[in-house]
């Protein structure tokens, strides 16, 4: 009777519990962005903006005898600002530099699935055109700031990781927004 109540109650407690294991799907980091803070640039440059204290002011090391060309480092979330500046001298040149700020966008457009263009007018009454671009592309905000007659700043945001943009979502938006303040505050000098 035991052995018959073995052979009865075995394959119950083998084959009854079906654990089925699944892999997990893949997690998310958790980003904790701090509070935005702003600094006013300090420095012998063309202009001057209020950019954010969670970044690192450093010279572009792409082009160094251009001293008005300047990364700001967000070492915290391996991004980086590239700014360039050009003096303009007449309008062939402003319409270069703006044609130039336009196809740079636009090289990202075999990987983008959109492009978001504005154009808006700061407090100082500058002109600037911003470029937001979807889709796995190497720099996610894009913009310029001029006067349309001497100055015209221009900026990209790149990332420094191989995660998607996705993952990079809540960075990206952090920094659009102190880029806006940048943009806003932007001031170019004589």
């Amino acid at each position: 009777m035991r052995k018959l109540l073995l052979t009865c109650i075995f394959p119950i407690f083998l084959f009854g519990c079906e654990n089925a294991h699944l892999p997990k799907p893949k997690g998310y980091n958790r980003i904790d962005l701090p509070e935005q803070n702003y600094q006013e640039l300090d420095g012998d440059y063309a202009y001057t903006f209020e950019y954010s204290a969670h970044s690192k002011v450093e010279p572009d090391s792409f082009n160094l005898q251009e001293k008005n060309w300047i990364n700001l480092n967000y070492s915290d979330f391996n991004a980086k600002v590239h700014l360039t500046y050009k003096k303009i001298r007449g309008k062939s040149e402003f319409r270069s530099l703006s044609e130039d700020a336009f196809k740079l966008t636009a090289q990202h457009q075999i990987k983008a699935y959109g492009i978001e263009e504005s154009i808006l007018r700061t407090p100082n009454g500058y002109t600037g055109v911003v470029a937001e671009l979807k889709g796995e592309v190497p720099t996610q905000f894009q913009f310029f700031v001029t006067d349309s007659t001497e100055h015209f700043l221009r900026g990209a945001l790149y990332f420094q990781t191989a995660m998607k943009n996705d993952s990079l979502s809540p960075l990206i938006e952090y920094i659009k927004i102190d880029l806006a303040n940048l943009m806003n505050s932007v001031e170019f000098k004589d």
